[in-house]
């Protein structure tokens, strides 16, 4: 146990916060069972903890009642860990970018695989699936941000990928009146050239829905660069597709956009 405090403690003088098993093996020296149970100690004694096999988060005092640091400290290690690209994004990204209305409860991340959720401690990151060939497209570093922690970074969506993937992934990012408050929040601090650039990677629907919520906060040259793909729509679909109609008779009595191509099924409401 002496050894591997010792090693903690020397990473957190380094800035690190995170390790691997494999790191520390050719450190200590010590069996394959040994490590095991002085891992398994330092976790009992909250001093470590894993959010995945073979990786360790190191706690500090005050991470110890939470369980775990804050996701942001020690995501970028694991995704790296883990091979796989990221970013942040839905409401821990809006609120990154200012969108104080928004209380992320979850660490939500975009990957191009499917995984499952992390529970650490009291904290909790979401994977949100997004298909390998729009992920490469989208996940440039052009298009994203860096969150900055007292143990290193993270990748974080720019503000035109945050309202994309709100809209996209609506319910994960507080229903059609949670993106609302989002694109009143985020839309005018948009590139609408790089809004529009992204949006043809997403579906027609979702970028219509997001240009009818940017107009309706008042956003209306970020929905005016959206507005070609509504041209090219066929057919009207419903503004929250979560809503289901009581009966045929009332799904047709809805107020449309013509504009959008909408069906105005869900009266939004936004915070001023």
């Amino acid at each position: 146990m002496g050894a591997l405090n010792r090693f903690v403690d020397e990473l957190l003088i380094q800035g690190r916060n995170a390790f691997t098993r494999k790191e520390v093996e050719p450190v200590l020296g010590l069996s394959k069972d040994a490590l095991t149970a002085a891992l398994t100690r330092l976790a009992k004694r909250t001093r470590i903890a894993s959010p995945r096999r073979g990786f360790f988060v190191i706690l500090r005092p005050e991470d110890q009642r939470a369980g775990a640091p804050d996701p942001a400290q020690w995501i970028d290690p694991l995704l790296r860990y883990l091979k796989l690209d990221y970013r942040v994004s839905l409401l821990r990204a809006a609120s990154f970018h200012g969108s104080s209305h928004q209380a992320a409860m979850v660490f939500q991340l975009v990957v191009p695989r499917q995984l499952r959720r992390i529970d650490l401690g009291r904290h909790r990151v979401a994977f949100v699936h997004q298909t390998p060939e729009a992920f490469g497209v989208v996940n440039q570093p052009g298009n994203l941000d860096t969150l900055k922690t007292s143990a290193g970074f993270a990748r974080v969506a720019g503000v035109e990928l945050t309202m994309l993937d709100c809209v996209r992934y609506f319910r994960k990012a507080g229903g059609i009146n949670g993106v609302a408050q989002v694109a009143k929040d985020l839309g005018d601090k948009a590139s609408p050239r790089k809004l529009a650039e992204l949006a043809a990677v997403y579906e027609s629907s979702c970028v219509r829905r997001l240009g009818y919520l940017l107009e309706f906060v008042g956003h209306e040259r970020w929905a005016d660069a959206l507005e070609p793909f509504a041209r090219k729509a066929k057919t009207a679909l419903p503004l929250d597709p979560s809503v289901k109609p009581i009966s045929s008779v009332l799904s047709v009595s809805n107020e449309r956009s013509s504009r959008w191509k909408l069906i105005l099924n869900e009266h939004v409401e936004v915070d001023s």
